[in-house]
């Protein structure tokens, strides 16, 4: 049976991944501040008892991190989905009215915390079958893409998990690991709004296609839901 251990489990993208992994049979470590208020991610444990468990995890507190990888030090995890992040409130990322502390925050949980999940797990991780680091991203995180400007602290934390990724995809390769960035797309989710473009599933089931197929040539790519690559 593979693993997959995904951060920020509890709704939106991270429950649609927990959701669709386990129905496919695969052993589901799911991860979120507070599992005793994630009363969705909660019944799929029930459903699926053998193979869910549930962890407690800030990914802004280190230390948790590596707590969490003592607790799991003879688990193989196939897939690490880095899932976790914060997008501060519009007005505090503009020009003249930045939140510098909403600024450290937005790179605690996007940028510090995914590449802190690789360290501590990376073990586990090398010893499995496939060996996946899958890290959601945005295409807000392409400096060629900006054209509107703006949102400096989500923008910034994203280009900057991005190149975290591209190293961690040079660094692990002579250890057989994959590293590669998903962007969801415009979902509805708490962060997209209702008036995102896709819904979670379908964005998710893209996402999850994408990680069934990567080979060792598409580590450090930019790979959004729908199997385009995005320029950086």
């Amino acid at each position: 049976m593979n693993t997959v251990l995904i951060t920020g489990a509890n709704r939106g993208i991270g429950l649609e991944f927990a959701r669709q992994y386990a129905a496919d049979g695969w052993q589901v470590v799911a991860c979120c501040r507070q599992p005793q208020q994630a009363e969705a991610l909660n019944r799929l444990a029930d459903q699926y008892k053998d193979q869910f468990s549930i962890h407690r995890l800030d990914v802004r507190e280190l230390a948790e991190i590596d707590q969490l990888s003592h607790k799991l030090q003879d688990l193989p995890i196939d897939i690490l989905i880095n899932n976790a992040g914060v997008y501060p409130h519009a007005q505090n990322g503009e020009f003249g009215h930045i939140s510098y502390d909403d600024w450290m925050e937005a790179f605690r949980v996007n940028t510090f915390a995914p590449l802190k999940m690789v360290e501590a797990l990376v073990e586990q991780i090398a010893c499995s079958q496939l060996k996946i680091v899958a890290t959601i991203t945005s295409k807000m995180g392409s400096i060629v893409d900006n054209q509107r400007g703006g949102s400096y602290i989500y923008r910034s934390s994203k280009a900057a998990v991005n190149m975290v990724v591209k190293s961690l995809a040079i660094d692990l390769q002579p250890r057989g690991i994959i590293a590669v960035l998903l962007h969801p797309g415009w979902v509805q989710t708490d962060m997209g709004g209702r008036g995102a473009l896709i819904s979670t599933k379908q964005s998710v089931t893209g996402m999850k296609s994408i990680l069934g197929r990567v080979t060792h040539s598409d580590t450090g790519k930019f790979i959004a839901y729908d199997g385009q690559h995005i320029p950086w």
